[in-house]
């Protein structure tokens, strides 16, 4: 009996792990066909208007267009670093001409310094056309979108959740891609196309895929010796 409940326990673990393994690999996958697809977007950039933000199927296009930064305060996303720096990302709500839903636009990454003083953050009022890559709001993994308004006026969010940010903006709604500035103009910060920026790369995720798969390995490994040693005993 008590063998059988060793097995039953260890096979439970085995398919913990290899679950674990298993979902990492997919990751892993989905993160090499976002590389591949927003490399093709990036190689050809064949213009698309603004409001193509709107279109939440696609997840990368290269857009442009005019319109005018609207004049309501800047949304920082905390906890962003730049070459190992920690600083804040900046976005401003940009309206297309031609009345399309408003976007956010990412401006580039400023620092923080120790005692988090938040930087002063340009209007940009005299950028009347924009650029760059339409994306999907970096990802923050399972945490809550929290936003905090701050004594200059600024929304310093921990997620960007472009439903929660219009709210806090008191605008009707925001498109649900953002669009990355192009490195190229001359408005924003400091700033690059990185597909994957503070988040692991497919080929991490490859390797705790191979970790996990390891443990489940080592866990039916030392079941198997066991059994056998107590098979001896008797």
């Amino acid at each position: 009996m008590a063998n059988r409940a060793g097995w039953a326990l260890a096979l439970l673990v085995i398919a913990l792990f290899a679950s674990l393994g298993a979902w990492q690999l997919d990751r892993a996958r989905q993160k090499q066909a976002m590389l591949e697809q927003a490399g093709r977007i990036l190689a050809a950039r064949a213009p698309v208007p603004l409001g193509a933000a709107t279109r939440a199927g696609g997840a990368y296009e290269w857009a442009q267009g005019e319109g005018r930064f609207l004049a309501l305060p800047a949304v920082l996303l905390d906890n962003q670093s730049h070459q190992g720096r920690p600083g804040v990302r900046v976005y401003r709500a940009f309206q297309p001409a031609g009345g399309a839903v408003p976007l956010l636009v990412d401006l580039g990454w400023l620092p923080l310094p120790g005692d988090r003083t938040l930087p002063r953050i340009e209007s940009f009022a005299s950028t009347t056309r924009v650029s760059g890559l339409l994306a999907p709001p970096p990802s923050s993994g399972l945490a809550s979108p929290v936003i905090t308004r701050q004594a200059g006026g600024e929304l310093l969010a921990t997620r960007l959740d472009p439903a929660v940010v219009s709210a806090e903006l008191g605008l009707p709604g925001l498109a649900p891609r953002v669009l990355r500035l192009d490195p190229g103009l001359p408005a924003g910060y400091a700033r690059d196309l990185d597909i994957l920026p503070n988040t692991l790369p497919p080929e991490r995720h490859v390797g705790y895929a191979v970790q996990w798969f390891g443990l489940a390995a080592a866990v039916l490994v030392t079941a198997l010796v066991l059994t056998l040693r107590r098979r001896k005993r008797r």
